[in-house]
């Protein structure tokens, strides 16, 4: 099995563990703040990995680069906060079908900025993820 499917499952093992984590630490908390902190934790989390595995050069970032993982972090971040406001005031199974949505935007967007392959295969199944979606949020 290739090297990023197995990065690709366990990314998907643990995205399922944030929305069960979060329900449950969202009850008497803010949902802003609970974002806050769990960047907070995520930032100090994977600064320790940085350091301990040697990865703190950024030779290879130059402006462009910056301005797009800045972006990136951006983008990341509102999808977080939105996705803690929904968890805390709407039914879990409903917010992590809608948030799994993402995926077939990211198909389309992959197609139209990054120009990546959109076949018919690539078009049904990002379909499907949305009737799915829809089928589990109603």
């Amino acid at each position: 099995m290739p090297l990023y499917i197995i990065y690709a499952l366990l990314a998907a093992f643990f995205a399922a563990l944030v929305p069960i984590f979060g329900k449950l630490g969202l009850r008497d908390v803010d949902s802003t703040v609970a974002t806050v902190i769990r960047a907070f934790i995520m930032f100090a989390f994977l600064l320790f990995v940085a350091l301990i595995t040697g990865k703190t050069n950024t030779a290879g970032f130059d402006h462009r680069a910056l301005f797009l993982v800045t972006l990136s972090g951006l983008a990341g971040a509102l999808s977080w906060l939105f996705y803690f406001m929904a968890i805390k005031n709407g039914k879990t199974t409903a917010v992590i079908a809608i948030d799994k949505t993402s995926v077939a935007l990211a198909i389309v967007l992959a197609w139209i900025v990054l120009r990546e392959e959109f076949t018919l295969r690539s078009a049904v199944g990002a379909l499907l993820i949305v009737i799915g979606a829809l089928l589990v949020s109603l």
